[in-house]
Protein backbone atom coordinates (compact mmCIF):
# COMPACT_ATOMS: atom_id res chain seq x y z
CA UNK A 1 0.00 0.00 0.00
CA UNK A 2 3.45 2.27 0.76
CA UNK A 3 4.29 1.77 -2.94
CA UNK A 4 0.71 3.14 -4.46
CA UNK A 5 0.87 6.03 -1.52
CA UNK A 6 4.27 7.27 -2.90
CA UNK A 7 3.35 6.67 -6.50
CA UNK A 8 0.09 8.94 -6.29
CA UNK A 9 1.97 11.70 -4.33
CA UNK A 10 4.89 11.57 -7.01
CA UNK A 11 2.48 11.56 -9.50
CA UNK A 12 0.66 14.37 -7.95
CA UNK A 13 3.45 16.24 -7.49
CA UNK A 14 4.57 16.11 -10.96
CA UNK A 15 0.91 17.30 -12.21
CA UNK A 16 1.28 20.65 -10.17
CA UNK A 17 4.74 20.96 -11.01
CA UNK A 18 3.98 20.69 -14.80
CA UNK A 19 0.92 23.08 -14.46
CA UNK A 20 3.21 25.68 -12.77
CA UNK A 21 5.45 24.96 -15.70
CA UNK A 22 2.29 26.47 -18.01
CA UNK A 23 1.32 29.28 -16.14
CA UNK A 24 1.92 32.12 -18.91
CA UNK A 25 4.25 35.20 -17.72
CA UNK A 26 0.83 37.15 -16.45
CA UNK A 27 0.04 34.72 -13.95
CA UNK A 28 3.43 34.42 -12.79
CA UNK A 29 3.54 38.26 -12.46
CA UNK A 30 0.28 38.33 -10.51
CA UNK A 31 1.24 35.12 -7.95
CA UNK A 32 4.95 37.48 -7.67
CA UNK A 33 3.26 40.45 -6.83
CA UNK A 34 0.38 38.72 -4.27
CA UNK A 35 2.50 37.12 -3.02
CA UNK A 36 4.77 40.30 -2.38
CA UNK A 37 1.88 42.53 -1.51
CA UNK A 38 0.82 39.39 1.37
CA UNK A 39 4.22 39.37 2.74
CA UNK A 40 5.55 41.42 6.11
CA UNK A 41 7.73 43.24 4.29
CA UNK A 42 5.28 44.91 2.12
CA UNK A 43 3.88 45.99 5.34
CA UNK A 44 6.93 47.32 6.65
CA UNK A 45 7.84 49.30 3.15
CA UNK A 46 4.35 50.97 3.71
CA UNK A 47 4.68 51.67 7.09
CA UNK A 48 7.69 53.36 6.54
CA UNK A 49 6.94 55.36 3.66
CA UNK A 50 3.38 56.59 4.74
CA UNK A 51 5.27 57.07 8.20
CA UNK A 52 7.43 58.93 6.39
CA UNK A 53 5.11 60.82 4.05
CA UNK A 54 3.13 61.92 7.09
CA UNK A 55 5.88 62.94 9.04
CA UNK A 56 7.59 65.29 6.58
CA UNK A 57 3.97 66.71 5.22
CA UNK A 58 2.56 67.82 8.68
CA UNK A 59 5.99 69.46 9.42
CA UNK A 60 7.69 67.31 12.18
CA UNK A 61 10.76 67.00 10.11
CA UNK A 62 11.36 69.94 9.42
CA UNK A 63 11.32 70.04 5.86
CA UNK A 64 8.97 71.79 3.57
CA UNK A 65 5.93 69.89 2.89
CA UNK A 66 5.29 68.69 -0.67
CA UNK A 67 1.95 67.44 -0.40
CA UNK A 68 0.22 69.49 2.70
CA UNK A 69 -3.19 68.19 1.78
CA UNK A 70 -2.43 64.12 1.51
CA UNK A 71 -4.06 64.41 -2.05
CA UNK A 72 -1.14 63.20 -3.64
CA UNK A 73 -0.95 60.09 -0.87
CA UNK A 74 -4.66 59.31 -1.14
CA UNK A 75 -4.20 59.16 -5.21
CA UNK A 76 -0.74 57.01 -4.80
CA UNK A 77 -2.46 54.58 -2.03
CA UNK A 78 -6.24 54.73 -4.33
CA UNK A 79 -3.99 53.67 -8.09
CA UNK A 80 -1.74 50.90 -5.81
CA UNK A 81 -5.26 49.24 -4.22
CA UNK A 82 -6.59 48.98 -7.83
CA UNK A 83 -3.67 47.28 -9.02
CA UNK A 84 -3.34 45.30 -5.94
CA UNK A 85 -6.68 44.01 -5.97
CA UNK A 86 -6.26 43.25 -9.76
CA UNK A 87 -3.40 41.35 -9.31
CA UNK A 88 -5.24 39.37 -6.37
CA UNK A 89 -8.01 38.67 -8.45
CA UNK A 90 -6.37 37.55 -10.88
CA UNK A 91 -4.48 34.74 -8.57
CA UNK A 92 -7.57 34.22 -6.83
CA UNK A 93 -9.28 33.21 -10.44
CA UNK A 94 -6.68 30.75 -10.98
CA UNK A 95 -6.65 29.28 -7.65
CA UNK A 96 -10.06 28.71 -7.88
CA UNK A 97 -10.11 27.30 -11.29
CA UNK A 98 -7.57 24.54 -9.53
CA UNK A 99 -9.55 24.01 -6.47
CA UNK A 100 -12.86 23.50 -8.85
CA UNK A 101 -10.09 20.83 -11.00
CA UNK A 102 -9.47 18.64 -7.80
CA UNK A 103 -12.97 19.24 -6.62
CA UNK A 104 -13.47 17.50 -9.48
CA UNK A 105 -11.10 14.76 -9.08
CA UNK A 106 -12.36 14.01 -5.89
CA UNK A 107 -15.65 13.95 -6.50
CA UNK A 108 -15.11 11.50 -9.78
CA UNK A 109 -12.88 8.96 -6.99
CA UNK A 110 -15.36 8.81 -4.77
CA UNK A 111 -18.21 7.76 -7.10
CA UNK A 112 -15.40 5.16 -8.12
CA UNK A 113 -14.60 4.20 -4.71
CA UNK A 114 -18.74 3.71 -4.12
CA UNK A 115 -19.40 2.07 -7.19
CA UNK A 116 -16.49 -0.60 -6.34
CA UNK A 117 -17.71 -0.70 -2.70
CA UNK A 118 -21.52 -1.35 -4.53
CA UNK A 119 -20.15 -4.50 -6.05
CA UNK A 120 -18.16 -5.57 -3.45
CA UNK A 121 -20.99 -5.32 -1.25
CA UNK A 122 -22.83 -7.38 -3.83
CA UNK A 123 -20.55 -10.04 -4.44
CA UNK A 124 -20.26 -10.66 -0.37
CA UNK A 125 -24.16 -10.49 0.11
CA UNK A 126 -24.48 -13.15 -2.77
CA UNK A 127 -21.64 -14.89 -1.31
CA UNK A 128 -23.03 -15.18 2.34
CA UNK A 129 -26.61 -16.18 1.28
CA UNK A 130 -25.07 -19.09 -0.45
CA UNK A 131 -23.15 -20.09 2.34
CA UNK A 132 -25.89 -19.77 4.42
CA UNK A 133 -24.55 -16.91 6.93
CA UNK A 134 -27.35 -14.83 8.61
CA UNK A 135 -25.93 -11.62 7.71
CA UNK A 136 -26.67 -12.18 4.04
CA UNK A 137 -30.27 -11.66 4.90
CA UNK A 138 -29.82 -8.30 6.26
CA UNK A 139 -32.46 -5.89 4.61
CA UNK A 140 -29.84 -3.06 4.75
CA UNK A 141 -28.20 -4.90 2.41
CA UNK A 142 -30.55 -4.80 -0.17
CA UNK A 143 -30.22 -0.86 0.36
CA UNK A 144 -26.09 -1.08 -0.41
CA UNK A 145 -26.59 -2.79 -3.05
CA UNK A 146 -28.16 0.29 -5.18
CA UNK A 147 -25.97 2.48 -7.05
CA UNK A 148 -25.67 5.63 -5.81
CA UNK A 149 -26.60 8.35 -7.55
CA UNK A 150 -25.09 11.79 -7.90
CA UNK A 151 -27.93 13.68 -9.17
CA UNK A 152 -30.32 12.37 -6.78
CA UNK A 153 -28.08 13.29 -4.05
CA UNK A 154 -27.75 16.96 -5.26
CA UNK A 155 -31.50 16.92 -5.33
CA UNK A 156 -32.23 15.88 -2.14
CA UNK A 157 -29.78 18.21 -0.54
CA UNK A 158 -31.16 21.12 -2.54
CA UNK A 159 -34.70 20.10 -1.50
CA UNK A 160 -33.25 20.26 2.47
CA UNK A 161 -31.92 23.18 1.83
CA UNK A 162 -35.19 24.76 0.47
CA UNK A 163 -37.26 23.12 3.15
CA UNK A 164 -34.95 24.49 5.60
CA UNK A 165 -34.52 28.07 4.55
CA UNK A 166 -38.19 28.16 4.08
CA UNK A 167 -38.71 26.97 8.19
Amino acid sequence: MARIVERNIQELLQRRQAEEARRTWQERLADAVTAFAGSLTFVFIHLSLFGGWLLWNVGWLGLKPFDPSFVVLAMFASVEAIFLSTFVLISQNRMSAQANKRAELNLQVSLLGEHEITRLVTLVAEMSKKLGIQEGHDPEIAELVKDVRPEQVLDTIEHHERFSSTT
